[in-house]
């Protein structure tokens, strides 16, 4: 077989055909607005296109970009723990998103599929595949979670029985705020490193994971879309978005690879919230809808 280096175009294929269809989906969902292209490139090498809906009938913001890029060198955040891939120039190719709705009981949530080589003359090139994706409800429902965890579950399968186990423990360890003592949501799937079984059966399992991500996602939208709120709903649904700038600030390892790589900014930072609110020692009342979420953010068996 061909290293892998020889199917970078394949895998482009696939991700931006992914990109289409998911957007396509989203504005059907919405039922509003469109998405809008922006086309960029990088000076050092490859660039991409980041698409943005903004103020539609369901979502206040989605983001999602494709991303082609390469470089001479790689930053620190990729080569710390990897010293042996110092030196070597380097691809990454990838689709994420986030998705903020408007509506507090419809849930954010976060998928990226992305694969990356380090080459260096002489030698094989280093490769794997990474991503994921995870479920953040501020008025989280019990069928919602578990339906996003069924399909988590059949995502992983063809991978064997203990996969889904150990990339749900890895996004529960992964998506936690330290200083907050709480995960980011209620989890989903991460992996990284995925070298295993050999190029193609990884890149299947991408397919598989960005494949997932509608059937998993799409359903609990369309339930919860037109649930009525108000204010109160609303200015808590801002207050925890505040988690989600402190854990892509914070964190959030693509995003530290992309500003340290000298990376298109105004696209890396696209997760963030378009309207987001903090308040110095918020307890919500005990007992209410609000302090219900507290008893999520932490690992459980869905």
């Amino acid at each position: 077989m061909a290293e892998p280096s020889d199917h970078l175009s394949a895998i482009e294929t696939y991700l931006t055909g992914l990109q289409d269809r998911i957007c396509q989906s989203v504005e059907a969902l919405d039922g509003k607005e469109r998405f809008k292209e922006d086309l960029w490139t990088r000076a050092e090498g490859g660039g991409g296109r980041t698409r943005i809906l903004a103020n539609g009938g369901v979502f206040e913001q989605a983001g999602i970009g494709f991303s082609r890029v390469s470089g001479s060198t790689l930053p620190p955040s990729a080569s710390q723990h990897r010293p042996e891939l110092a030196g070597r120039s380097w691809t990454a190719l990838g689709v994420s998103l986030v998705f903020h709705p408007l509506n507090p009981y419809v849930p954010t949530t976060h998928m990226n599929v992305r694969f990356f080589e380090a080459s260096a003359e002489g030698v094989q090139p280093v490769w794997w595949f990474g991503g994921g994706f995870d479920l953040t409800p501020y008025y989280p429902f019990d069928e919602d979670v578990r339906h996003w965890h069924g399909i988590a579950r059949e995502v992983c399968q063809p991978l064997g029985d203990l996969a889904y186990a150990r990339y749900k423990k890895w996004c529960d360890e992964y998506f936690f705020l330290r200083h907050r003592n709480e995960t980011r949501g209620v989890g989903g799937l991460f992996y990284d490193d995925l070298q295993e079984g050999g190029f193609e059966r990884c890149f299947a399992f991408m397919q598989g994971v960005g494949d997932g991500f509608l059937r998993a996602y799409a359903p609990i939208v369309e339930r919860r879309k037109a649930t009525p709120y108000g204010e109160r709903e609303r200015e808590f649904q801002l207050y925890r978005r505040g988690r989600y700038v402190e854990f892509n600030l914070v964190y959030d390892r693509g995003t530290l690879f992309g500003l340290q790589s000298g990376g298109r900014a105004e696209s890396i930072l696209m997760s963030l919230p378009p309207r987001v609110r903090y308040e110095y020692g918020y307890q919500p009342e005990a007992g209410s809808a609000e302090a219900r979420l507290g008893e999520y953010l932490r690992p459980r068996d869905w």
